[in-house]
């Protein structure tokens, strides 16, 4: 018999402070920051901090086809599914399962 997957469902930001197509930063007490984009209606749930470079991707261009650009040097991450799209990016970023509960949004941050 497996064990159950573990979920932890944390809830992030009002749906209403996050523009669309823009990144929303979310401070958490002394772990990693995380980013909340919105794409249309759809929103969703990344680790903030570029893994080439120390910087947030909050700060950096979101683009229509769903990609945020590194603010230092311009490479891109898919915010979908955290694929690195343009070098120098090459190793993803972590991304979250979301939920929109009350017009809030919530991720999941044990399955990563």
């Amino acid at each position: 018999m497996g064990c159950a997957e573990k979920e932890i469902w944390v809830k992030l930001i009002s749906c209403d402070e996050v523009e669309e197509d823009f990144g929303a930063k979310i401070e958490r007490n002394g772990a990693p920051p995380l980013a909340v984009f919105r794409l249309g209606a759809e929103f969703f749930v990344t680790d903030d901090t570029c893994t080439h470079g120390e910087a947030s991707l909050c700060d950096g261009e979101v683009f229509p086809n769903g990609e945020v650009s590194c603010p230092y040097h311009g490479g891109t991450f898919d915010i979908r599914s955290g694929a690195p799209c343009k070098y120098p990016c090459s190793v993803p970023i972590k991304i979250y399962k979301v939920r929109v509960i009350d017009g809030f949004v919530w991720a999941d941050l044990e399955q990563a």
